[in-house]
């Protein structure tokens, strides 16, 4: 009995290739809902998990609790609390700001112009802002 090569090799070389895309689409397909499932993730906006300090924007003091913190800005001109300008408090480019005015107003900075605007509830109009203290004291009211 003799092996028949060429009619095998006939066979063979008719054969068109046969490529299962499946496997390629599932791939696909799972990485797709991955990244879909990814970014639709909302970050959780339930603040009752978190503590004041964590929520607070005012900075941390290496000496302890403050009043006022140092609020700089490069090229600072103007400063107005409520529509009242406090620019005469301006010391080298900063203002020192109450902690509650940070915490229960509104701060807007625009360094294009040198202004920084301050809403301040009602209470804390007049002790909103003042001038920062020399840097030779390092010392708070």
């Amino acid at each position: 009995m003799t092996i028949d090569t060429k009619r095998f090799k006939d066979r063979i070389e008719q054969q068109t290739p046969n490529i299962n895309l499946v496997p390629l689409l599932d791939v696909i397909f799972t990485v797709m809902i991955f990244l879909l499932v990814l970014l639709s993730q909302q970050p959780l906006n339930d603040i009752d998990n978190y503590t004041q300090d964590q929520i607070s924007a005012k900075p941390t003091s290496q000496s302890g609790n403050s009043d006022y913190y140092l609020l700089p800005l490069n090229g600072l001109k103007k400063v107005t609390v409520n529509g009242v300008d406090y620019s005469d408090n301006i010391r080298n480019g900063a203002i020192a700001v109450h902690t509650r005015v940070m915490d229960e107003g509104q701060i807007i900075m625009d360094s294009s112009t040198g202004t920084i605007s301050i809403q301040s509830p009602e209470d804390l109009e007049d002790i909103a802002v003042k001038a920062p203290a020399s840097t030779s004291s390092s010392s708070s009211t």
